[in-house]
């Protein structure tokens, strides 16, 4: 069974940085792509960043040039680095991976940025 483990998340102000880490139960060669989501109240989750195990990243537009994704294999731990925060990336954040046919998720962590 695969077991994803998210910390980091936390309040910020406006303008600050936060990362966050993902710790997997195996190695991430195991999995295709790791990727990380976001749901705000109210509304569906939604990809922000996401890694495949070649290295190949894709970012939503709303985070692109603010956000990045980088893979620690040794770790087992894929991270999301989030700059220059704005208050509509407030949610919770998930981590995922894909293995094989299935797609694991994490239990998710707050971010809460401040106005």
């Amino acid at each position: 069974q695969v077991q994803l483990v998210e910390s980091g998340g936390g309040l910020v102000q406006t303008g600050g940085s936060l990362r966050l880490s993902c710790a997997a139960s195996q190695s991430l060669f195991s999995f295709s792509r790791m990727g990380w989501y976001k749901q705000a109240p109210g509304k569906q989750r939604e990809l922000v960043a996401s890694v495949s195990s070649g290295g190949d990243t894709n970012f939503a537009d709303s985070v692109k040039g603010r956000f990045t994704i980088s893979r620690d294999n040794a770790k087992n731990t894929v991270y999301l680095q989030m700059n220059s925060l704005k208050p509509e990336d407030t949610a919770i954040f998930y981590c995922n991976a894909h293995w094989g046919s299935r797609i694991y998720w994490g239990q998710g962590t707050q971010v809460t940025v401040s106005s």
